[in-house]
C-alpha cells in the first residue's frame, strides 16, 4: 500500500494526499495552527478511516452470513491525550445497522468479527486507545 501527500504553500497547511489506487484526499490544519479549516484535519481523516473500515467488516460479514442488511452507520467519538503525541486513548463506536428481519446475535457477532478479527485499523488504534462498542438494529 502506497500514499504520497504533498503540502499546499499557498494554502497554509493544507495538503493532498493520492492514494496507491489513484484516488484524492485532502486534509487541512485548524486556522490555530496555521491552516485555513477548508477540509478534515488529518486525525479526523484516520478516525473516519476506521470508522470505513469496521463498517464495511459489518456489512460484508452480514451479506456473507446471508442477512439482508440495507444500512450500517457507526458514529464514532474519540478521545486524545492531551500531550504529544496526542493519540487516540479511547474510542466508542455505535453501529446502526439496518436491514430486513436482522437477528441481533448476527449484527453483534459482525460487530465483534470486525472488532477481533478483521479490522485493521480499529485493532491498530487499539493498541494506544480503549475501544467500547454499541449497537441498534433499524427495521427497513
Amino acid at each position: 500500500m502506497e500514499c504520497t501527500i504533498n503540502w499546499l504553500p499557498a494554502s497554509g497547511m493544507g495538503m493532498v494526499a493520492e492514494t496507491g489506487s489513484g484516488h484524492f484526499l485532502t486534509m487541512d490544519g485548524a486556522p490555530d495552527g496555521g491552516g485555513r479549516n477548508l477540509a478534515p484535519r488529518p486525525m479526523e481523516t484516520l478516525l473516519a478511516g476506521a470508522g470505513g473500515c469496521t463498517a464495511y467488516d459489518v456489512v460484508l460479514i452480514l451479506k456473507r452470513g446471508r442477512h439482508h442488511v440495507t444500512g450500517c452507520q457507526v458514529k464514532l467519538q474519540a478521545e486524545r491525550a492531551e500531550a504529544d503525541p496526542k493519540v487516540f486513548t479511547r474510542l466508542h463506536l455505535h453501529f446502526i445497522v439496518s436491514g430486513i428481519n436482522l437477528p441481533d446475535a448476527a449484527v453483534a457477532r459482525a460487530i465483534e468479527m470486525s472488532h477481533d478479527k478483521y479490522c485493521s485499523a480499529t485493532i491498530m488504534l487499539g493498541k494506544t486507545a480503549a475501544i467500547t462498542t454499541s449497537h441498534e438494529i433499524v427495521s427497513a
